[in-house]
């Protein structure tokens, strides 16, 4: 699918051009330590389609189209999610600015999953026909495709243990710091695009348990929350996720 209903968005400020990649851009850190020289980057850069907006609500692929490309968020933030027999939703996942989304579809050369818009999102599209080619001459391209393969595993078993309600959502509220600060962003103060509903589901909790907890952490002062934004106070939230994060 990968295909937007909206029109052509607006270019922003660090948009790329045939020598640079976006600030976000999931393959720049490999090009900057692989070396490569203008010729090179420009071969990989004119893989990328900017495709979007995809407005809130709407979906980037649904479980079962076929796949032909990976795509990375350059803006906004992506849920996945499958639907069981029952018709219960499970979110497998959030994908952040500079975040890949479609990898796991590889395998089977389709989508095993659902991807939608949370709020208004672009993406650059990677054919990945043309890239795994491309990455046979450029080994940090492939690399960097392995690096993240393994990621999105990882993602998937950070919650797989047998944690605490307090551990999980801390390992979730820490997580996300790191990947807001790997992008540049504050690794403190965030807004949490995703509905209490959505995290409850993520970290295999009851919505009133992600309440609680909530609730809790500001009584403890571990966090600070006005609405959709939290605020990190201090480092006793990391302390109580480093079980999950392990580290």
């Amino acid at each position: 699918m990968l295909r937007p209903t909206g029109p052509a968005p607006t270019p922003i400020a660090d948009d790329g051009d045939d020598f640079h990649f976006c600030s976000t851009c999931a393959f720049s850190a490999a090009c900057l330590e692989g070396g490569y020289g203008k010729s090179q980057l420009r071969e990989l850069h004119v893989l990328v389609e900017h495709i979007g907006p995809f407005h809130e609500g709407e979906h980037v692929f649904r479980e079962g189209d076929p796949f032909n490309a990976i795509a990375a968020v350059r803006s906004g933030t992506i849920k996945t999610y499958v639907v069981d027999a029952n018709g219960r939703e499970q979110v497998l996942g959030f994908h952040l600015p500079g975040e890949m989304i479609g990898l796991s579809a590889i395998s089977q050369s389709r989508y095993p999953c659902n991807a939608i818009a949370l709020d208004p999102v672009v993406l650059c599209r990677f054919s990945f026909t043309s890239m795994a080619a491309l990455a046979t001459r450029m080994p940090g391209v492939q690399q960097q495709l392995f690096r993240l393969l393994s990621q999105d595993i990882g993602k998937a078993a950070l919650l797989a243990g047998n944690y605490t309600a307090d551990e999980r959502m801390a390992a979730f509220l820490i997580s996300l710091s790191r990947r807001f600060a790997a992008r540049g962003f504050s690794p403190t103060r965030f807004v949490l695009t995703m509905s209490r509903t959505d995290i409850a589901s993520y970290l295999r909790l009851a919505a009133e348990s992600v309440s609680r907890v909530f609730r809790r952490f500001q009584d403890e002062g571990l966090i600070r929350v006005d609405r959709r934004e939290i605020e990190i106070l201090g480092p006793d939230l990391e302390e109580l996720a480093r079980n999950v994060l392990r580290d």
